[in-house]
């Protein structure tokens, strides 16, 4: 009684999904077969099917993705690079765009463009140099890093300024790290005048001041060091923190804010108006 019971629901789950299969429209049949071929590494197979899509579907919700995937496609057959730069643009100029997959297009164009700079087409490196100026910082330190590997050094110093500003606003340490190896390879005298504050340096102290109603001078001063007012602040009851949370304060949220951004105030003003402000140095 059981195997036959198991066996009607599989069938039932079978017959379940055929049916929603079947009811797929067509356009999301040509995307999930392409994708399956990209799995495989059956780039040729995949673009066609994009393709497809593409030219059939122009209205498909789908169109923007499966544009993205074509030019992966094609920069992954060789001789196919420039094709795939083309493409890339395209979907770059899209009006609606993944936010994620824009910042791989872009990153994919630096790449395309310089190696086909390494092969001496050199106009190409102005896809390059055009990006250090990208509103998306991932995008401008990802083509200043690129771009300090070049060979010709007024091209390579056109990379300086966007690695400074790592070097010298950046907490990543391993960022930080890349930017100083690339300003030593473009030119030792990059580094004059680079104010680099050391990325171990952390937030130290806690500060914490009580301001009464109409009064300038704090009625509580409190300086804690940051290790243990961090476990303090990260011990806190989570009942305690709902409430806190009701009234507009996410206390995780102010833990990562103030060890992030040294110099962070974060300001509470009570029912009686006397304010609390905190903030670390």
């Amino acid at each position: 009684m059981k195997k036959t019971a198991l066996a009607l629901g599989l069938w039932l789950a079978a017959a379940s999904i055929g049916g929603a299969l079947a009811q797929d429209r067509p356009d999301e049949r040509l995307f999930q077969d392409a994708k399956l071929l990209l799995f495989d590494k059956q780039w040729a197979d995949a673009q066609s099917k994009l393709e497809e899509l593409i030219g059939s579907y122009p209205a498909s919700s789908l169109r923007g993705q499966a544009m993205f995937y074509k030019a992966k496609c094609l920069n992954e057959r060789k001789g196919r690079e420039k094709e795939a730069l083309a493409a890339y643009k395209d979907y770059l100029g899209l009006k609606e765009r993944n936010d994620s997959l824009t910042e791989e297009s872009e990153k994919s164009i630096i790449d395309i463009a310089f190696d086909l700079y390494g092969r001496g087409e050199k106009a190409f490196l102005k896809e390059v140099e055009d990006r250090l100026g990208h509103t998306n910082k991932s995008i401008q330190y990802y083509a200043a890093l690129k771009l300090s590997y070049v060979p010709d050094k007024a091209a390579a110093s056109k990379s300086v300024s966007v690695l400074k500003k790592i070097v010298e606003y950046e907490r990543d340490p391993e960022l930080k790290d890349w930017a100083k190896i690339a300003l030593l390879r473009v030119s030792p005298e990059a580094f004059k005048g680079v104010a680099d504050e050391p990325s171990v340096k952390g937030p130290r102290v806690l500060k914490i001041r009580i301001y009464e109603k109409g009064r300038s001078e704090p009625s509580l001063s409190l300086n804690i060091p940051w290790a243990l007012a961090d476990l303090a602040l990260s011990s806190i009851p989570e009942e305690d923190r709902a409430k806190l949370r009701k009234k507009g304060y996410n206390i995780d949220r102010i833990i990562r804010d103030l060890s992030k951004d040294k110099g962070t105030i974060f300001e509470v003003v009570d029912e009686d108006k006397s304010v609390i402000k905190i903030w670390i140095e």
